[in-house]
């Protein structure tokens, strides 16, 4: 995954976009993520909020965090939610505050050897990592041909997840999949690519190209006022924090939880 400076102030740029286009989760993934049962949850990378919508609609106590100001500026527009601008390598919380952290679309930007000790610190005995991306059904013909049109993400979420359980700091992930439909107009389509930070990081005069070859094929497949419908599949996963990894002084966590009282 590019973790470039460029590619991440792509999103400044795009905040707006972002916020406009960017899909939601399904309901059902939410509570398999975080449980039925109102808890206290950092989200880490949230963007334009729409995780965080989600969750506070299915009444947890959520922390957005992000880096973007611009993407935060969005967030608190729409939710009335605590939010804080950090990154996910270096906390600004005390030890055991949150029983979960989320982190939708966004983990891939992190560098999980920094991030998963800090993680599990803030994490409460027994406490959860969720982490979920929506990616798109690659089996709609014109799905694949925007997919060539803008480039395909690389496919990295096994190597992800596999670092959970190799940290020392969390156990074996659980994993479970669900659907949806994205109904988009060419507006939210063409703000939909233009969302993606690798667009947005490309010069001007490039970035027009691209959306002009969306717009051609919206123009060929969209079904009147219809428009298109985007399949995702939502995938997920769940780990808990290793009962052993911060209270063994010669274990990975190296003694970091400490007793809040």
């Amino acid at each position: 995954m590019d973790r470039s400076p460029e590619r991440a102030r792509g999103f400044d740029a795009c905040a707006s976009e972002y916020a406009l286009a960017r899909p939601s989760y399904p309901e059902r993934a939410v509570r398999w993520l975080v449980g039925d049962e109102p808890v206290r949850v950092l989200e880490l990378g949230a963007g334009s909020g729409q995780m965080t919508s989600a969750l506070a609609k299915a009444g947890h106590d959520v922390v957005a965090l992000d880096r973007s100001a611009e993407m935060l500026s969005q967030l608190a527009t729409r939710l009335d939610v605590p939010v804080v601008r950090g990154v996910a390598e270096r906390l600004p919380f005390h030890a055991g505050a949150f029983d979960v952290v989320v982190a939708a679309q966004s983990f891939h930007w992190f560098d999980p050897l920094r991030t998963l000790p800090e993680l599990a610190r803030v994490l409460r005995t027994g406490g959860r990592l969720s982490l979920v991306w929506n990616t798109r059904d690659e089996s709609v013909p014109w799905v694949r041909r925007l997919t060539s049109i803008i480039d395909a993400e690389p496919d990295d979420l096994e190597e992800i997840t596999d670092s959970l359980p190799l940290s020392g700091f969390f156990d074996l992930p659980e994993s479970s999949n669900f659907g949806f439909w994205q109904q988009l107009d060419l507006d939210s389509l063409l703000a939909l690519v233009a969302s993606r930070s690798y667009i947005a990081a490309k010069p001007a005069a490039e970035r027009e190209r691209v959306l002009e070859q969306v717009k051609g094929l919206y123009d060929s497949h969209a079904s009147g006022h219809n428009g298109l419908r985007m399949r995702y599949a939502t995938r997920c996963f769940r780990a808990e924090v290793h009962k052993d990894a911060l209270n063994d002084p010669d274990g990975p966590g190296r003694g970091l939880r400490v007793d809040l009282g």
